[in-house]
């Protein structure tokens, strides 16, 4: 059965077939559910020349409809990027399970027992971009933590979305698992009609431009996670080493321009801008990036004058804006303004600078002396990521297995009541870890 003939029956019923399914995955041993992502790594490797053609066939109708440069990029499903998603599945098998962790073991008094113990959010919706590798990784995330999940990608990638989702159907099911408990959305209707779902999704995950993002949190009451824009900066400070700083910038920027974690803003104190612009500037140039610049900068290098603007621009592309500064005062005052609270970081060899820096930058990852193409929710070490949140709240930065799951208080007695412990004659409470 191709994903999108869930689509063929209402909505809401098929968020409850998700949730029916969900509680079965969640009452399932950690091996069990291990053996699943196994079963669908070895379903995506058997499909992978089809997944691929498929893929081809939608970067083709793209490029024919003037796709961007950028999104593109995100589109291309290369052999290579398949491999590492398939071996991203296989990765997460190696994670604990994050159910049924005990967090809390307490005695509220003798024979009266609470425990704190993790357990499923239930069922998630996850909308996002033109990047089908994405449904593998958050199908496999809500597998391992016995959750139901309802996605939703790009228009531009339906045909490698029906694919990949059948290669988890066929893994699913060769385990006799409910293949309902990941469904495909392949239409903006349908989207629509899902914010509406309050009572049968438990959270919401949009991935793509601000505006969608905004419009997700302004058009549903079911809680929302996720990031609306990925501006990250790099401040090269006084006492960077010069070849370090170049190395870094030179990958936060083009390593993968599309990418939320990518650097759209370079900052660089007065000091060192004389030696470090003309080097970064020749590497970057020789990456095929554009420059945009300040006064300063322009007086340093050749560039193109900044506009306001372009301090608060997501380029997603080969474009990067450098500012000068006088001081990591003046780096972070910048970030604080235009920064999204994502991704920040800082070349230097101060260490009392690098300490101010990472304790006064508000950001869900903020990094000293390495690149911004870290903040990955596989490169953390997670298995993969359902997305980034920047909100203060937890779940924050690269959202795994641990921002999947919640908790409930389990309480067992032997038929104690709350008078006995009221009153004059009451019984203590002990409240002993246990």
């Amino acid at each position: 059965m191709v994903a999108s003939d869930f689509a063929t029956i209402p909505l809401a019923e098929m968020a409850q077939q998700t949730r029916q399914a969900a509680r079965q995955l969640a009452g399932l041993s950690g091996d069990t559910r291990d053996r699943a992502l196994e079963a669908i790594a070895a379903a995506l490797e058997s499909l992978s020349p089809t997944i691929l053609a498929a893929n081809a066939a939608d970067c083709d109708a793209a490029i024919a409809d003037g796709i961007s440069p950028a999104l593109h990029a995100r589109l291309k499903l290369s052999e290579t990027k398949l491999a590492a998603t398939i071996a991203g599945v296989r990765s997460l098998r190696q994670l604990p399970d994050p159910l049924g962790q005990v967090q809390i073991d307490r005695e509220l008094a003798p024979d009266l027992l609470l425990k704190r113990v993790t357990c499923p959010l239930g069922v998630l919706a996850v909308v996002f971009e033109a990047r089908p590798e994405a449904l593998i990784q958050i199908a496999s995330l809500a597998i391992k933590s016995g959750n139901g999940v309802i996605l939703k990608g790009g228009k531009e990638a339906v045909r490698s979305c029906q694919m990949l989702t059948a290669a988890v159907h066929r893994g699913l099911a060769a385990m006799g698992l409910p293949t309902a408990a990941v469904q495909l959305l392949t239409t903006r209707a349908e989207t629509q009609a899902l914010l509406a779902l309050e009572n049968d999704i438990d959270l919401i995950v949009p991935r793509g431009s601000n505006d969608f993002v905004r419009y997700v949190q302004r058009h549903t009451n079911i809680p929302v996670l996720g990031h609306a824009d990925g501006i990250c900066h790099l401040y090269v400070d006084a006492s960077a080493d010069v070849d370090m700083a170049v190395r870094l910038t030179v990958d936060a920027k083009t390593q993968y321009p599309a990418a939320c974690n990518a650097i759209e803003t370079l900052l660089v104190h007065a000091q060192i801008a004389p030696d470090f612009l003309p080097a970064v500037a020749r590497a970057l140039t020789d990456a095929g990036v554009q420059l945009r610049g300040d006064s300063q900068t322009c007086g340093l290098i050749a560039a193109l004058p900044a506009e306001a603007s372009d301090w608060s621009l997501e380029y997603s592309d080969l474009i990067l804006a450098i500012k000068v500064v006088d001081s990591a005062e003046a780096a972070i005052a910048h970030i604080h303004t235009y920064g999204s609270r994502h991704t920040e970081a800082i070349a230097t060899t101060d260490a009392q600078v690098a300490a101010q820096f990472l304790n006064q930058v508000d950001a869900a990852s903020v990094f000293h002396n390495c690149s911004t193409r870290f903040a990955d929710g596989f490169r953390y070490g997670f298995g993969a990521e359902v997305g980034i949140s920047t909100q203060k709240l937890p779940p924050r930065g690269p959202v795994g297995l641990e921002g999947l799951v919640t908790y409930q208080y389990q309480v067992t007695g032997r038929g104690q009541i709350v008078a006995d412990y009221t009153g004059e004659n009451a019984q203590p409470f002990t409240h002993r870890d246990r």
